[in-house]
């Protein structure tokens, strides 16, 4: 199952790389009767799109829980500019938990830094968003609390799948940061949006998606963490609405019109 656009991933001018994880571009092909697949997320990300009619448009789009099945695009292309764990708040003021599964146009957020920010792109070409906001949000640094910052970046790295290393127990990276289980929970909550557990599960099945065309079910499973195949499939169903083989061979759930959706995300 593929989704019908080309997606460009951009360089991130060193400036950006401590607010931002990652820059891509997206172009939507010819209209094509395939639904596409909004995957579970964990990031935030700002997000400056191009209507088919040229008209641009800022907007905020939450972590996303779970996946979702839409026919009906509505937009040409995009830049996407993903945000690092525990920078919502000093960018856009606002915790990313009241962010989780919504798509807000920039200045519909009521705090001052994302009324702001959305001022400054308001009349800027795409071409020069970036630019921009490697000048702008160096600034920003006093706004931000850097040792809870930097608890959340620890947390959220330890919870991800890496090469050779599969997330730890929440439990175990509680206490690596020498927090309660409690007080990473609140972490999470306003850096991220989602518990740390939920974070895993996503970041997990993401792994499941990028590996599954070379790697048998078994293996893939184990090579993920999981206790076997079996629990590999459920969680893959939780969240992603169908089995891996389902998937994959492109059964997927009824998709649903949706004019605002972001293909990929």
């Amino acid at each position: 199952m593929t989704n019908t656009f080309s997606r460009q991933v951009l360089p991130t001018p060193e400036a950006l790389r401590p607010w931002v994880t990652g820059i891509g571009s997206v172009s939507v092909g010819a209209g094509s009767a395939e639904p596409y697949v909004q995957l579970p997320d964990t990031a935030t990300a700002v997000v400056f799109r191009v209507g088919e009619n040229g008209r641009r448009s800022t907007l905020v789009v939450g972590p996303r829980t779970r996946a979702s099945y839409h026919h009906g695009k509505r937009f040409a292309s995009y830049l996407e500019m993903r945000l690092a764990p525990g920078t919502t708040r000093p960018l856009l003021g606002v915790p990313a938990v009241d962010l989780v599964g919504r798509m807000v146009p920039l200045d519909e957020l009521a705090a001052a830094p994302a009324r702001r920010l959305a001022r400054e792109l308001r009349d800027l070409e795409p071409e020069e968003v970036v630019p921009h906001l490697a000048r702008s949000f160096p600034g920003l640094s006093a706004a931000a609390d850097r040792s809870r910052t930097a608890l959340v970046t620890a947390g959220a790295d330890a919870l991800s799948m890496r090469t050779g290393r599969v997330p730890g127990a929440v439990r175990d990276v509680a206490r690596e940061l020498a927090v309660s289980e409690r007080q990473l929970r609140n972490l999470f909550a306003e850096g991220v949006g989602l518990s740390p557990k939920h974070y895993a599960r996503i970041n997990r099945v993401r792994a499941v998606l990028a590996q599954a065309d070379d790697v048998p079910w078994a293996q893939l499973a184990a090579t993920t963490g999981y206790y076997d195949q079996s629990h590999m499939t459920t969680d893959f169903r939780s969240l992603m609405g169908v089995p891996p083989r389902s998937f994959f061979t492109g059964r997927l759930p009824a998709a649903r019109p949706c004019r605002a959706a972001l293909a990929g995300r």
